[in-house]
């Protein structure tokens, strides 16, 4: 279980994590109301809103695992 996306690409087995171009994109809206003139204090903090489920099917075969279809209809992105 990784948390970064590049670990399965890397052959890891599943990840769930924040979605890094999301929140890339949400630090660029922090970054333009600073330059705007908000004040940094004043800005709430914000969690992460959107998550992705990564499977790599080649590993679960490797491991010999079989992955519920469950898991597999919920997965944002499987690699085979």
């Amino acid at each position: 279980m990784h948390s970064l996306r590049e670990y399965v690409e890397a052959s890891g087995l599943i990840s769930y994590g924040a979605n890094w171009p999301d929140q890339w994109r949400r630090a660029a809206d922090y970054v333009d109301k600073i330059l705007r003139g908000a004040k940094p204090a004043e800005i709430p903090v914000e969690q992460p809103t959107k998550f992705d489920l990564i499977v790599n099917l080649t590993t679960a075969q490797a491991l010999g695992i079989t992955l519920p279809e469950t898991v597999l209809a919920r997965a944002s992105e499987v690699i085979e």
